[in-house]
């Protein structure tokens, strides 16, 4: 059985679908002012693999993750752009979508954009107030009252009280409690606006998601997640809002990944240790990016680093190494007592909590096999590694390509690699092995090494 760890608990639980096989999971997605940074990167990953497993668990999941278009962040950076602001959110949009096809991550089923919810929106904030959970400040703002809502900080697993220890306003603000947060701002000059019953203006960024989970999944459903970040305030103002919206609760179980780091300490663009995910792709491809994110539980903080990235690269390539010796006609191994035995144990380690390293050692104890057994057995074990490898999105790749490398210049073609390994061998076959060195150095110089095997001579870029 799967289990999940539930941050609302704090502890494991045993995943239940609230009306099985359907499953509806929302996850917190981008701000689209700026390319798609390491922390997004992971988001993408985690949730790819548990939406994955899901299905492979034979569940029907409805996967939702939002967009947001709409954000003080956004307005600044198309004013400085000198864009207009649909124009800058359509931009990154795209851009994200090339991040995350580049990390061989599934699109969600929904991708709903907070500009397009704004009716569902203003429904809720107009109940809110009614019901006395939210109030209209002198600045034309409304906000949200948390000492109304009994239960805020049961995700941060904390009390209102010692929440509230440290808090101020700030200027130019009109609460009437440092914690209680926007859900409609006034309308300010040049900026976007809509308008509502209580005044133009546009959503505050909590209320977004109430509204798009709301809508897309129903009053109740069973997987929120996004990244550790996001707990508080933000998922902790959505239960706010939509347990007081709905009068009841919302999520079964909520799911955190952990901080990505860089010399262990948090990654910000304060601290200049800041990395987008194109930046990461000008040096490694994103099968190595994502095999990277894999290699740690996804609750555990993950210590980005370029050392770290080259040893998934090693690891990457010892499993399609492994993969290498696939014949074409390799027979469908899911029906084998081997393929069984690894799959239990495949599934076992996801099935506790996503544990993606422990399915990854899984994988290399498959490869250890097919590099030790004899042709037949040695194909069916590579079948084996490349089956498994697919419900986590890798090892899908052609194994000669990916041992042979990236080329890193356009000075020398394939087939003309290959020619000169032929004139190396007729070199060889005369014993003319000063020509032989020749071409082993010349190869080399154009980025290529050649290595002689029993099987013949192979290549790879270096």
């Amino acid at each position: 059985m799967l289990h999940l760890y539930n941050s609302l608990s704090g502890k494991k639980e045993e995943f239940q679908a609230i009306n099985p096989p359907e499953v509806g999971m929302y996850v917190c997605g981008m701000t689209v002012y700026d390319y798609c940074h390491i922390g997004h990167a992971r988001v993408m990953v985690v949730f790819d693999i548990l939406a994955r497993h899901l299905r492979n668990l034979g569940y029907k999941l409805k996967y939702v993750r939002n967009i947001t278009d709409i954000d003080d962040k956004i307005i600044k950076r198309a004013a400085e752009s000198n864009i207009d602001v649909k124009q800058l959110t359509e931009k990154f949009i795209q851009e994200m979508k090339a991040d995350e096809h580049s990390l061989l991550c599934t699109p969600p089923n929904f991708e709903p954009r907070a500009t397009e919810y704004i009716p569902e929106i203003i429904k809720i904030i107009e109940k809110l107030l009614q019901l006395g959970y939210a109030y209209r400040a002198n600045n034309g703002d409304v906000y949200y009252h948390v000492n109304k809502f009994q239960d805020y900080g049961k995700l941060a697993h904390r009390k209102l009280e010692d929440l509230q220890v440290g808090a101020r306003i700030a200027l130019n603000e009109e609460k009437e409690n440092p914690l209680d947060f926007v859900l409609w701002k006034a309308k300010k000059a040049n900026e976007p606006f809509w308008q509502s019953p209580f005044g133009d203006g546009r959503p505050g960024w909590h209320i977004e998601c109430s509204a798009m989970s709301g809508k897309e999944l129903g009053a109740h459903f069973d997987i929120h997640g996004g990244g550790n970040d996001l707990k508080f305030p933000h998922h902790e103002c959505e239960i706010a809002q939509s347990e007081a919206f709905f009068g009841k609760k919302t999520v079964n179980f909520w799911l955190h990944n952990g901080f990505v780091q860089i010399n262990d300490e948090k990654m910000s663009k304060s601290l200049g240790n800041f990395f987008t995910v194109r930046e990461v792709l000008e040096k490694f491809d994103g099968e190595t990016l994502r095999f990277f994110i894999l290699q740690t539980h996804y609750r555990a903080p993950l210590n980005y680093s370029e050392e770290g990235l080259q040893e998934a690269k090693k690891a990457l390539t010892r499993l399609y190494s492994a993969i290498s010796q696939l014949n074409d006609d390799a027979v469908t191994v899911t029906d084998t007592e081997s393929y069984k035995k690894y799959e239990e144990k495949f599934l076992e380690a996801l099935n506790d909590d996503l544990n993606t390293p422990k399915a990854l050692a899984v994988l290399f104890e498959i490869a250890k096999e097919a590099n030790k057994n004899n042709d037949k057995t040695s194909s069916e074990f590579a079948a084996i590694l490349k089956t498994l490898g697919a419900k986590i999105g890798i090892l899908q790749g052609n194994a000669e390509t990916w041992l042979k490398g990236e080329s890193k210049n356009n000075s020398i073609t394939e087939d003309e690699i290959n020619q000169l390994i032929s004139e190396r061998l007729a070199a060889k076959k005369e014993k003319n092995f000063t020509r032989a060195d020749e071409i082993r150095n010349q190869l080399k110089e154009q980025g290529v090494e050649i290595k002689d095997t029993a099987a013949g001579t192979e290549w790879k870029w270096l």
